[in-house]
């Protein structure tokens, strides 16, 4: 997560004097803070989805100067008691209006919220002695996934709002333990020291025996981190995580064979999420539909959930079309019974979230989705393309489209090779109200 530091041009941070442990709640990811390790601290905001907010308030005449800023670890929220400031009369009047805006913000269903997250969020970089000896087998397919991510938890301190994960069925355990590609290029740092991978359970990686190394090797582990990270921040907007059910084979010798996804390895997949998550803090299908009798009937009639409803809560959606999102799907008509949306067409029963990867053929069409009630996921960029050229044609088309969610391998920059290309909303933040709703687009 991000800050906003209040100082004044050309003078020392602004500071409030405390008489006792206090929070400051302004609105929905707005909050006025003090530093528990010191007697007067600078008033910190969050940004979140409400830099132009902020913004407007705080223009370029303004005595104030807003500063972005990582979060302070020693920053420790408690419940309001008592306060003694002394501020001045135009931050007071911010201040009453962030209040004011509380309750409205309170309502605001998760499908008006705009948010930035990332693609493959648990990549790692393959091994350079690897990475070297694929390049010269094939480069243009290495040149494609040459990027690699932050830890999960690092991404969502972040503020990003969207994690993409890739899970491959591993029932009886070691399926993916000993990858290929250790043995093409020897002397690579440990893969799984742990052992973790001849466990029966779901794999986490991207392309079995070339590129296997992940941020969290298991989907248990990542449910574990996403859990943890959830409990330690209870008020966090909504994350949306999209899964992609990997069992397609390499048709080349010596790769490993991924396990197909079946009915039963997806009721699998549906209890270990709630198994390491927990039911509470899931929002499913069943739940948007409520008393209607589609889950697209009730996405038409814009029954998702409020912000304040889905506070520190998970939607998983399922991105796979054809036969597997068909095998997801049957025997579960409007998903009832079922953990994660699907990618199914409008006019089912089941539509309630699309995934429309390119924004920039699609703007029109994203629209009349997004104003229809159905949430859509598309991408700023994809295969390393977009960053090499300082390419924001389609992150620009994503947000011409109103589609509230935009992917991108970029949300800092490349690490892998040169290039200014960076992925935020305006003022540095990865979520914000949809502007398609605001009427601010």
């Amino acid at each position: 997560m991000q800050v906003i530091e209040f100082t004044r041009n050309k003078r020392k941070p602004r500071r409030i004097s405390i008489h006792t442990y206090i929070i400051f709640w302004l609105r929905p990811g707005i909050s006025v803070f003090y530093n528990s390790r010191q007697p007067s601290i600078p008033i910190y905001f969050t940004t979140g989805n409400h830099n132009d907010f902020l913004k407007k308030l705080f223009g370029r005449k303004s005595r104030y100067r807003l500063t972005f800023r990582t979060w302070p670890d020693n920053i420790r929220p408690v419940k309001l008691h008592s306060m003694n400031l002394k501020i001045s009369l135009p931050l007071f009047w911010a201040i009453l209006l962030c209040v004011t805006a509380h309750a409205q913000t309170d309502k605001t269903p998760i499908n008006h919220l705009q948010v930035i997250g990332s693609h493959n969020s648990y990549k790692k970089a393959i091994d350079p002695s690897l990475f070297r000896i694929l390049q010269q087998r094939d480069s243009l397919r290495m040149t494609r996934i040459d990027y690699s991510h932050i830890s999960i938890l690092e991404q969502l301190d972040l503020g990003l709002l969207n994690l993409e994960i890739d899970v491959y069925a591993d029932a009886q355990g070691g399926r993916y333990a000993h990858p290929k590609g250790l043995e093409w290029a020897p002397g690579q740092p440990p893969f799984d020291p742990e052992g973790v991978m001849l466990k029966p359970g779901f794999k986490i990686f991207h392309i079995q025996d070339i590129d296997f190394r992940s941020h969290a090797l298991t989907f248990k582990q990542c449910l574990e981190q996403l859990k943890q990270w959830s409990d330690k921040h209870p008020t966090h907007y909504p994350i949306f995580i999209t899964m992609n059910a990997k069992d397609e084979t390499i048709d080349k010798p010596g790769f490993t064979a991924p396990e197909k996804f079946t009915p039963a390895v997806y009721d699998a997949l549906d209890r270990e999420i709630l198994e390491y998550l927990g039911a509470r803090d899931v929002i499913t299908p069943d739940q948007v539909r409520g008393k209607q009798k589609t889950l697209e009937a009730a996405v038409l009639k814009q029954q998702w959930p409020t912000l304040k409803e889905a506070q520190g809560k998970f939607v998983f959606i399922l991105d796979e079309n054809g036969a597997k999102r068909e095998l997801y799907e049957a025997a579960h008509p409007s998903l009832k019974g079922r953990v994660m949306f699907t990618n199914a067409e409008p006019g089912t029963p089941e539509a309630a979230i699309r995934i429309v990867n390119d924004a920039r053929g699609n703007v029109a069409l994203i629209k009349n989705l997004v104003e229809k009630g159905y949430i859509v996921r598309t991408r700023a960029d994809s295969d390393t393309q977009e960053a090499r050229a300082n390419d924001k044609s389609a992150f620009e088309a994503a947000l011409q489209s109103g589609a509230q969610i935009i992917t991108t391998d970029y949300y800092r920059k490349s690490t892998h090779f040169d290039s200014e290309y960076i992925i935020t909303f305006e003022g540095g933040g990865f979520s914000r109200e949809n502007p398609l709703f605001t009427g601010k687009q």
